[in-house]
């Protein structure tokens, strides 16, 4: 099965994914791919534009990989917000979409206390483009911080 987390930066996707994958599974996480391809000290969110192509790039081939292999695993994908192109895919591919959405307040007092101050128009367009996703896709709420 195909899970497709949705949600607005800090919204508590990689949090949802720890609670429900389990180590058999395949987790395709943007943050994760990129500090795995940075040096010792790099850090975990806020990434250098670089390193941030480099790991976009591995991502759609860890993304092309896992799909040959959803009768087999489980594949959990962090995408933010899906375009309709890939919303499409992910339909063909019979994806469940999960929105981690802690509500709007808590995403916008993470941001300033955990991200780049960027990481704001990101969530406020996540919040504006929700209407999106697809029906099924119910909100799920992170872990209480």
């Amino acid at each position: 099965m195909l899970y497709v987390v949705t949600g607005p930066p800090a919204a508590g996707k990689s949090s949802w994914i720890q609670a429900h994958a389990t180590a058999r599974d395949i987790v395709i996480d943007l943050d994760r791919i990129t500090v795995a391809l940075t040096g010792p000290g790099a850090p975990q969110w806020n990434h250098e534009p670089i390193a941030q192509r480099v790991a976009q790039r591995a991502r759609y081939a860890a993304i092309d990989e896992a799909c040959q292999y959803l009768d087999r695993v489980d594949v959990y994908l962090i995408h933010t917000l899906p375009s309709p192109k890939w919303l499409a895919r992910y339909k063909r591919l019979d994806a469940r979409i999960v929105a981690v959405d802690p509500g709007e307040a808590i995403v916008m007092q993470r941001i300033e206390a955990m991200r780049s101050p960027t990481m704001q128009a990101v969530a406020t367009k996540w919040y504006r483009q929700r209407a999106r996703l697809p029906r099924p896709a119910m909100p799920q709420a992170s872990r209480d911080w």
